[in-house]
Formats: C-alpha cells, structure tokens, sequence
C-alpha cells in the first residue's frame, strides 16, 4: 500500500533541513499560533544558559572543601544546604550528597530514564541517557569510569548510586592535593560536571 499523504506530512516536508533553522522556523510557527510567549521562551533560555548548570555545582564543592559547617549541614540535608546557596527548583528536589573519599569512589546513574539535579548541574549530557552507560556502568564500573579516564586503585572501591524521582545524588569529589590557600572562586575552576556525577575527578591545579 502507498504511504498515505496527510496535511501533517506535507507541513513536515516544507521545514528546513538545517536543524538550527528547522528550530526558528518551529518557534515563529509556534508565535503565530499563540502557543509560544517569545519572553517566557528568552526566561528559558536565559535560565539554562546563565543561572542553571555545572557552575551551581562548583560552588557547592568548593564550599564542602573550605566550610567545615557548611558540609555537615549539606552531608545531613543536601536539598536544604544547597538551597541556602539560591540552587533549588524543578529536577533538584530530594537533593542527597556522597562524598569520595580515598576508599570509596561513588558514581551516578539513572537506570530507568536520565534523573538528574539540573539546578546544579544543568541538562544531563548524552552520554548520562543512553542506553550503553545505564546498562553498562551498573555492571562494569570500573571499566566505563576507566573509559572517561578515570583509572582508579584496585584497593579503592566503586560505589553506584541510582538516581530516580525521588532522590537525585551530587558526588563530592576529593579535594586535590596542592590546593590548600586557595579561593573558593578559585577551587570552582576545578570542579567539573563529570567529576559531580562520578565519571571524573577534580582538576589538579597548574
């Protein structure tokens, strides 16, 4: 049987092919309808681009490094610590901090769909959602972590953590060696999203 033309079908071929363009031109079509408020669509994007995303996290490290108080209350109650800091929202409710520590490196992954605490760190990559990393992770940790480069001590262990709806994790990572008088602005540059998710470490200073 020939395939069926319908209105949605000719509509859909009259889009460009260039992603970036395919997208304008779905925002305008979606302006016109009424659908879109162009200023809510600018809140998003400013939202994701400036106030949301791996930075939040740093912070939070970075705080853990240098305050002792600080990491108490947020190892006892992370969504009440890191909401003292302005982080807080929709996919950071529930909040749970691991700490790595010389004996144990603790890992996340979502195991069913991609949870993930966007308030401190932003949209989870592609590599977090797919398929080989939530199947794989679980059972070969430390062969994954050694792909993303993170070869560890067969006397440290590996612990994963599931991430679900109810409960979202961020890693503390071990503080490295050589920082001590250093800023929390400064210890910031060293946190990366990878090293809060488990799949990195903290950078060491040059």
């Amino acid at each position: 049987m020939p395939h069926d033309i319908h209105d949605d079908d000719h509509a859909h071929s009259l889009l460009p092919p260039d992603p970036a363009l395919r997208v304008k031109a779905l925002e305008t079509l979606l302006e016109r309808k009424g659908l879109l408020d162009p200023a809510a669509l600018d809140e998003i994007i400013e939202t994701y681009a400036h106030k949301v995303g791996p930075q939040n996290g740093a912070q939070v490290v970075a705080r853990v490094w240098t305050d002792a108080n600080f990491r108490t209350l947020l190892m006892n109650d992370a969504t009440e610590a890191v909401s003292q800091m302005g982080f807080y929202g929709r996919q950071g409710e529930h909040m749970v901090a691991i700490a790595n520590t010389p004996e144990v490196h603790n890992v996340v992954v979502c195991t069913l769909c991609s949870c993930y605490p966007w308030p401190l760190l932003g949209i989870p990559p592609g590599w977090y959602k797919s398929d080989a990393y939530r199947a794989r992770v679980v059972r070969e940790p430390r062969k994954v972590l050694a792909e993303f480069g993170v070869i560890l001590p067969e006397t440290q262990k590996i612990r994963v953590w599931d991430s679900t709806a109810e409960v979202r994790y961020l890693i503390i990572p071990q503080r490295p060696a050589g920082t001590d008088g250093m800023s929390q602005a400064q210890l910031t540059q060293l946190v990366t999203r990878e090293s809060m998710i488990g799949t990195g470490l903290a950078q060491v200073p040059q």
